[in-house]
């Protein structure tokens, strides 16, 4: 038997199934990234997976979105698009506190040592450090990325409106 794996995008993606082999659907729920990606507002981190208090969430990157940081590492994966991510490093007096989850939304750009740059494309990881905070920018078209990180202030859960079951 012969697989094919169909990659989406935000303009060309399917909703989401599975194909079970030797169980039954309703044991599972799931959604298409693609889809929570395009119905979410820019820079919105809808969670599309948790395991206790650790998360993979969904963003609709489009345009320059606001800075971020957290107190401890993520990852960011590219899913869609070209994207750009900046790095400054946080004075330690604006620092995340240490034990705080999840992603912190800043109020304004922090001060502090830039620290360069990453550019992303299509299944490119990055590390987003602590202590440093980060800034994701779209290149040209609205891209899409995963962050595996902590659930926190920013994560937005809705699980009825995105899951098939």
């Amino acid at each position: 038997m012969a697989y094919h794996t169909a990659l989406g995008s935000l303009k060309n993606y399917t909703k989401g199934s599975l194909d079970i082999v030797n169980d039954d659907k309703k044991h599972y729920a799931f959604s298409n990234l693609f889809e929570v990606a395009n119905k979410a507002k820019p820079f919105e981190r809808v969670a599309v997976t948790k395991n206790i208090e650790y998360v993979v969430e969904v963003a609709k990157i489009d345009g320059t979105s606001p800075w971020y940081a957290a107190a401890h590492d993520e990852f960011v994966v590219v899913m869609d698009g070209d994207i750009t991510i900046n790095f400054v490093k946080l004075d330690p007096s604006a620092a995340v506190p240490s034990g705080k989850r999840g992603a912190t939304k800043l109020a304004a750009a922090p001060n502090g040592q830039k620290m360069g740059y990453v550019r992303a494309k299509l299944g490119n990881q990055a590390l987003l450090p602590a202590g440093a905070a980060y800034q994701l920018v779209s290149n040209g078209a609205p891209g899409v990325v995963l962050f595996q990180t902590l659930g926190g202030d920013v994560t937005v859960e809705r699980w009825k409106d995105i899951c098939i079951s």
